[in-house]
């Protein structure tokens, strides 16, 4: 689990050295502006809506608005443009009511930092806002500290801000960090965070909950860049976690069209990881959805025992990755590196409709260190992998691993994985120990890497395969075991995998997929996203004959595929619906 470090109050994210292996299947492994970039992404329909921010009203019965500008002059009384304010430190002795706003002037920077703290009082009704006034944005420019704090208090909107930190801050202050570490388990309601852009800080947003489960509920962050900090873009954490009595220190998070890059970790960093993009833990029902983590990771430390990842969860449970992008991120060590992460201690949760793509490591990951059962009911669907497993061949597109790994579904995936010089990862990885693990009607694709690599000889009970396509357009090998496969017939007959019952499931053919196309690097995509074309092939309505009917064995398929098209019947092979050959 990620540990609390006591500097700067409640900063720092540590998880115990035991969590992620440090090298290939020896022991339990393991372990850009955001609406410009997401809103060319092709990841279509059925996305919930964030809650809508509380309306403000300019009434003054329903709060007093202040100003802060370079002209303004801290001896007035701040309650107009041309009485405004002139220092953060000024804003700072106030004492905030509900429905007070804090306007800075746009394009104006102001030195310092502002704290929310107890005395000050916001809701969900009334909340305090802290926004810029004018075109653009304010830029606060922390000196060796947070820019924005919220100490024990909700109710508090953080808007069309830049927040830029120095030296002192990307090595040890959150650009905005919320804490709550009142006693008790106490949920402050009530925060949004909207068209934010923060960067130079060692965390640019964080969500910190105290040791007796403490923290937010209700939040939301959205339409934020969050780049060039120390070790995550953001990141929310809480009290160590216990199996035999779960506590979570947020409830109900919902982050979309996020946008995280190029936080590079810390070099000197080897008992944790850094340079994550977005990191939940300690969460009961969040969602990450249609945000886009790029880039991070480069500078972690190359003696890490643990590393980073685009977009992932820990200690969490209800949680939701959807139709989110994440590629090109990095590690400096042996470990992680990969692109969506389900980690230890993460329950009745799904990832979906995501695209992973260039990433160090694993496309997707279900990954637990943790000797309890709290790692169970995970579902990893529709998803994309395309020539993931860049540097480290011990991951691959999709990868289960750790330690009681329970009642994991991975069904109707996309994955195309190619070799990087020597680096031949596999488009499947699977390790011990897994348990009612369930693999069926992906795609894995290969140029010659094995299909599959099982360290285990599994049996049906630990994980049971039916319905694949296992291709690859050179040799072809699965890895079973200590055992090496050269064709799909011998391994079903000695090991009964891929049959249903009485019927032959699964096949090697060639799917005929388009070389899949992938966004080009940066802060934008230009186009080049995986066309429904491309995914679909000229082949796989044939290989839906080998498919399993997830709705005949009782798996709920989804009401869409890839691309938003609505699923009739059964969905064939793959992320992209097909339907049963003519």
């Amino acid at each position: 689990m990620r540990q609390r470090d006591e500097s700067d109050g409640a900063t720092g994210l540590q998880r115990s050295a035991h969590q992620k292996r440090t090298g290939p299947v020896a022991g339990p492994l393991r372990r850009s502006t955001a609406a410009g970039l997401c809103a060319t992404v092709v990841l279509l329909a059925g996305c919930s809506a964030p809650a809508p921010y509380a309306p403000l009203q300019e009434n003054p019965g329903d709060g007093r608005t202040f100003y802060l500008s370079p002209q303004g002059d801290d001896g007035n009384d701040g309650r107009t443009p041309q009485t405004a304010w002139r220092t953060l430190l000024r804003a700072d002795a106030l004492r905030f009511k509900p429905g007070d706003r804090l306007r800075l002037k746009a394009g104006a920077r102001f030195p310092g930092r502002l704290s929310i703290g107890q005395g000050d009082a916001g809701n969900a009704r009334k909340p305090v806002v802290i926004e810029s006034y004018g075109a653009g944005r304010a830029t606060i420019t922390a000196r060796g500290t947070r820019a924005i704090e919220v100490h024990n208090t909700g109710g508090v909107v953080v808007r069309d801000l830049t927040l830029v930190g120095d030296a002192a801050s990307y090595g040890s202050h959150d650009g905005i960090a919320f804490v709550n570490d009142l006693p008790g388990d106490r949920k402050l309601p009530y925060i949004r965070v909207s068209d934010v852009e923060v960067s130079g800080f060692h965390n640019g947003l964080r969500l910190h909950g105290g040791a007796e489960a403490s923290g937010f509920r209700d939040v939301v962050i959205k339409d934020c860049a969050l780049h060039d900090n120390q070790d995550a873009g953001l990141v929310s954490d809480g009290p160590p976690f216990s199996a035999d009595a779960p506590a979570y220190a947020h409830d109900e998070v919902t982050v979309s069209r996020v946008t995280a890059y190029r936080n590079a970790g810390d070099p000197q960093a080897s008992e944790r990881n850094t340079g994550s993009g977005i990191v939940l833990g300690s969460v009961h029902r969040g969602t990450v959805e249609r945000s886009v983590s790029h880039s991070n990771g480069s500078s972690s430390s190359p003696d890490a025992v643990e590393g980073p990842e685009g977009i992932w969860t820990y200690d969490s449970t209800l949680m939701t990755l959807e139709r989110n992008v994440s590629y090109g991120n990095h590690t400096g060590s042996t470990v992680d590196g990969g692109g969506f992460g389900l980690d230890n201690n993460v329950s009745h949760s799904l990832m979906q409709y995501n695209l992973a793509y260039g990433n160090d490591g694993s496309g997707f990951l279900a990954y637990s260190a943790a000797p309890n059962t709290a790692h169970r009911n995970n579902t990893i669907r529709y998803n994309i992998s395309h020539n993931d497993g860049r540097k480290l061949a011990h991951y691959g597109g999709i990868v289960a691993l750790g330690w009681r790994v329970t009642d994991l579904s991975i069904y109707q995936n996309t994955v195309l994985t190619t070799a990087n010089g020597a680096v031949r990862a596999p488009a499947l990885r699977l390790e011990p120990s897994l348990r009612g693990v369930t693999v069926r009607n992906n795609v894995f694709v290969t140029d010659g890497s094995p299909v599959v690599a099982a360290q285990g000889a599994f049996d049906a009970s630990s994980v049971l395969m039916q319905g694949n396509d296992y291709h690859s357009s050179g040799d072809w090998a699965l890895l079973w075991g200590g055992r090496q496969y050269s064709d799909l017939a011998t391994w079903r007959q000695e090991t009964s995998q891929e049959s249903l019952g009485a019927r032959v499931t699964g096949t090697d053919h060639d799917p005929c997929l388009a070389q899949v196309p992938t966004p080009a690097a940066g802060p934008k995509l230009r186009g080049g996203e995986p066309t429904r074309g491309a995914l679909a092939g000229r082949c796989v309505n044939t290989l839906a004959a080998f498919a399993v009917d997830l709705r005949a064995i009782g798996v709920d398929p989804g009401q869409v595929d890839y691309f938003g098209a609505p699923l009739s019947g059964s969905p064939g092979v793959g992320a992209v619906a097909t339907g049963p050959p003519a």
